[in-house]
């Protein structure tokens, strides 16, 4: 499998284990334009690539990923635009979602640093997530005055409760490794040098393993993911592009460029 068309993604295989670095580490692994095409893309390839039996996601430099281009949504018409000029799909989001979900093969998640927004959906919906201590994960859509339609209406609820994921999504706060792991959120959060050793440890055990064994093992869990995917995702995603044209969205980007603090108005 060629994976040279990959911009924004640095992938590497051995032993059987793919590890899939977001490379964008002057943005702080900003998800935008090809970034968010390119998310939609890998699940599928790495799926039918026969050298892989296991895949390790992890970001490069000091962050996870800080989400999305805020400054960005100023000039947003309602879609955004790659360099060559191409749109991205209005469905991105869900598809992202769905080809995770898609995937069969087990994924380990390396949160090497603070993990925002759709990157915190992405990391969550991995099989087993290892998070260094030094990292904060949030969904903070609200803070802009959005829905948190990407994904995290589905996965939130499923790993900490409805009550608990409502509270974390509609305050959009932050969240540090230790609480995070203490409420099942992730799985560990450990040193922040040992987070890559142990997630590299998971991922070759997993590799090794029975492969269709813990292949379908993961489809059967993932059958309620699905179930509440099917059920929530289209109403969450057409919701935030309904906030998408409230005044109380556009205050919030104008509030963040000229870093001031938003006022809302409801309308």
């Amino acid at each position: 499998m060629d994976y040279s068309r990959y911009q924004c993604l640095r992938i590497e295989k051995g032993d059987r284990v793919a590890t899939v670095t977001l490379n964008r580490p002057e943005t702080g692994n900003r998800i935008e334009h090809r970034f968010h095409a390119e998310l939609q893309d890998i699940w599928v390839d790495l799926l039918r690539d026969r050298e892989v039996n296991a895949i390790l996601l992890t970001g490069s430099g000091k962050y996870f990923s800080v989400g999305g281009n805020i400054k960005g949504m100023q000039d947003r018409p309602g879609g955004d635009v790659f360099e060559e000029g191409e749109m991205l799909e209005p469905s991105g989001g869900r598809r992202i979602v769905q080809n995770i979900l898609d995937c069969e093969k087990p994924i380990v998640c390396a949160i090497n640093g603070d993990c925002i927004g759709l990157a915190a959906t992405v990391a969550l919906l991995c099989d087993i997530t290892v998070a260094s201590r030094a990292a904060r994960i949030a969904d903070p859509h609200v803070k802009v005055g959005l829905v948190a339609g990407d994904g995290g209406a589905v996965i939130w609820p499923m790993l900490v409760g409805p009550n608990r994921a409502k509270e974390f999504l509609m305050r959009g706060n932050l969240i540090d490794a230790l609480e995070a792991e203490r409420i099942g959120l992730v799985n560990y959060a450990v040193a922040p040098e040992e987070v890559l050793p142990k997630a590299h440890e998971l991922a070759r055990e997993l590799a090794d393993g029975a492969s269709w064994a813990i292949r379908w093992t993961k489809l059967a869990v993932n059958k309620a993911i699905r179930d509440q995917f099917n059920l929530i995702m289209d109403a969450s995603y057409a919701l935030e592009m309904c906030t998408f044209q409230t005044d109380d969205h556009r205050e919030a980007v104008r509030a963040f460029v000229e870093k001031r603090k938003p006022q809302f108005t409801g309308r």
